[in-house]
């Protein structure tokens, strides 16, 4: 069976995303163990749940995996403290267009008709109103489309016609060409009389010459 695409945003339903949680954190940290195991890599992981329940792995001891996390980015930012300025920025970046992305799927969700309890009588009209104009700009593309198929029709008409009447040119040459047709070679005043024997009555009954019977 093939799995579809995870849309990367937030599961309204709460039983749904409570389920998801549990398995992408089971999975993560599996994934941590086996990181740290066929690597021999330090690994340290802390997960908070929507509720604020701790969910933490460490291949060693994870206050000394900070402890060095803290120490190798205070040697960074030591070193290069532009980068640690762009990092800073980055992040900053990042965060704010996460605002936007979800903004824009509140924003979309809301046109489907989606998460309108929160919604107050003006923004509930802004939402008719930008509707109202979707469904104006989409009708009046088809009514465009409607015409330019109308106008592809005319022209395959015209083509046609053009066509039929060349088809009829061709075929009034051609017979004039051929000249008139077999059945009216032959003359029937022309044609002889043709004599047969037809004989009238049973066959031992029959006396004298047959009758002649002329057609």
């Amino acid at each position: 069976m093939v799995r579809g695409k995870t849309q990367m945003r937030r599961i309204e339903n709460a039983t749904s995303r409570q389920v998801t949680f549990s398995k992408r954190r089971n999975g993560l940290l599996k994934k941590a163990f086996e990181l740290s195991v066929l690597c021999d890599a330090e690994v340290a992981l802390i997960i908070f749940s929507p509720r604020g329940k701790l969910y933490e792995f460490a291949s060693s001891s994870m206050l000394e995996t900070i402890d060095r996390y803290q120490k190798h980015g205070r040697e960074i930012q030591a070193d290069n403290p532009h980068q640690e300025h762009n990092m800073q920025q980055l992040k900053i970046e990042a965060a704010s267009m996460m605002k936007k992305i979800e903004q824009l799927e509140a924003s979309k969700r809301k046109l489907l008709g989606e998460g309108l309890a929160t919604c107050t009588i003006e923004e509930l009209q802004e939402i008719e109103k930008q509707l109202e104009r979707s469904v104006h700009t989409i009708r009046a593309r088809k009514v465009q489309l409607y015409k330019q198929q109308i106008e592809q029709l005319k022209e395959k008409g015209k083509s046609m016609a053009a066509e039929n009447a060349m088809l009829r040119d061709r075929l009034g040459g051609w017979k004039g060409e051929k000249g008139p047709g077999l059945g009216s070679a032959m003359d029937v005043s022309e044609i002889c009389d043709v004599e047969t024997d037809l004989v009238i009555g049973l066959p031992e009954a029959r006396s004298g010459p047959p009758a002649t019977l002329f057609l």
